[in-house]
């Protein structure tokens, strides 16, 4: 296999780290290679430093976005590790429903959602368990950096593969129908998530107060600084009893004093610090 050069390695690096603060390691040409060969071709390119020499004499543009997109990792499945669901239906959920009776109002954000299984996973645990917010102010919120993903998401399909990582088959048989090769999710459960683009590194756009944030398997691909800029806006629009979701290795990354580690089985979650609370 023909290894991309190592100018242009630093060149797909750099953009990748300055658009989306994601940091890749100089010895992950093989991944710049998996990622972007297909690119060039599609692009009529005959081979990657064709594509990256082009873009090197271009201002930014929309091909700068796309191969940002393709370098971004898309990894995701329904129900994803089941711990995190476990808790949100109990006691999470219950408790925030408790706590927000009388305004009867709930938001949760799933960033970095990718092709949308862990929001539309949201929605099918809300479906099942809590009927009662159907009569609520719910939003789901999920958001990603990629536009390929963007695209994809809100039609809901998925092949038979996807579907078979971690969906339980009653709610298989449930909540989707086929659809050729693939599957796709009831309509009514697709309008309950509410899909737009945001780059966690760049400004937000105003978002309401948050009661669940889930920001899963995404610091770890973050430095140092864009980690901390993350965090400490999440915190900003977290609610001071919301609850904060992380990858199963992300709290040990850091989260200084702005939140507190909560363990619940084999789930830690986390919560905005109050202040004078000592560490």
């Amino acid at each position: 296999m023909r290894v991309p050069a190592p100018e242009t390695v630093d060149y797909v690096r750099r953009l990748v780290h300055e658009t989306a603060g994601i940091v890749l390691d100089p010895s992950q040409h093989y991944l710049v290679r998996a990622r972007l060969e297909p690119m060039a071709q599609r692009e009529g390119f005959p081979s990657i430093e064709a594509l990256v020499t082009d873009l090197r004499r271009r201002p930014r543009n929309h091909m700068h976005a796309r191969l940002v997109d393709a370098m971004l990792n898309t990894e995701t499945s329904f129900f994803r590790d089941i711990h995190p669901f476990a808790v949100l239906r109990d006691p999470i959920l219950p408790e925030l429903i408790a706590a927000r009776r009388t305004t009867r109002s709930l938001a949760i954000w799933s960033a970095a959602c990718a092709s949308g299984q862990e929001p539309y996973s949201v929605a099918l645990l809300v479906r099942e368990h809590f009927p009662e917010l159907r009569s609520w102010d719910l939003t789901i919120l999920a958001s990603d950096l990629s536009q390929a993903m963007l695209s994809r998401a809100p039609q809901g399909v998925f092949s038979h593969a996807e579907v078979n990582r971690g969906l339980p088959a009653p709610l298989l048989v449930k909540y989707f129908k086929r659809r050729e090769l693939d599957w796709q999710l009831d309509e009514d459960v697709r309008r309950a998530v509410r899909f737009r683009q945001i780059n966690l590194l760049e400004p937000w756009p105003p978002l309401p107060a948050m009661d669940i944030v889930l920001l899963r398997n995404v610091l770890i691909y973050l430095d140092e600084p864009a980690r901390w800029t993350v965090l400490a806006r999440v915190r900003h629009i977290l609610r001071p009893d919301g609850y904060l979701f992380l990858g199963a290795a992300e709290g040990a990354l850091g989260l200084n004093n702005g939140f507190e580690a909560v363990r619940m089985g084999r789930t830690t979650c986390y919560r905005p610090r109050q202040q004078g609370k000592d560490e």
